[in-house]
């Protein structure tokens, strides 16, 4: 045995407990969400997002609901709902996913505009809605989130 395997479990296991720590538990269903929303009492957070062929969308996660402080901020206070609309091959999603997606954006998108991401009451009631803005840094996107709280009734 690698007198060093030891070492690399444990240096592994460090980095990989760190990377899931950061990361937003996303959720892929509406009805599961919202039963997760009552439960802990938290809104929703749906995310719109084209993952692999949507420029912005690319943008927002990668520079704003990835990064540590955001998620340190959402994950307290935000159940994370996804609907992905993924066009290469190599990210297809299931067929029973596909539908769930439309019946979203059905729902919550009729015009498909992305990157969308909405803030959902416990009730499923949009509270506010944003996108991608330039403007916004991470913290500029948490405080425009607390501003949606003052919607709910």
């Amino acid at each position: 045995m690698n007198k060093y395997a030891p070492l690399l479990f444990i240096i592994f296991s460090v980095f990989f407990a760190s990377i899931s720590v950061n990361a937003q538990n996303w959720q892929y269903d509406l009805n599961e969400a919202l039963a997760l929303a009552k439960d802990k009492d938290q809104k929703i957070v749906l995310f719109f997002t084209g993952s692999d062929w949507c420029p912005p969308c690319i943008k927002l996660e990668k520079n704003v609901l990835s990064t540590e402080a955001f998620a340190d901020f959402t994950n307290q206070k935000y159940v994370w709902l996804r609907a992905d609309f993924p066009r290469r091959r190599k990210n297809k999603i299931s067929q029973e996913q596909k539908k769930k997606n439309k019946e979203l954006a059905k729902r919550y998108n009729k015009k498909m505009v992305f990157p969308v991401i909405l803030v959902l009451n416990k009730k499923g009631v949009v509270l506010g809605a944003t996108g991608f803005r330039r403007d916004l840094d991470v913290h500029g996107y948490i405080s425009l989130l607390k501003s949606f709280d003052s919607f709910d009734r």
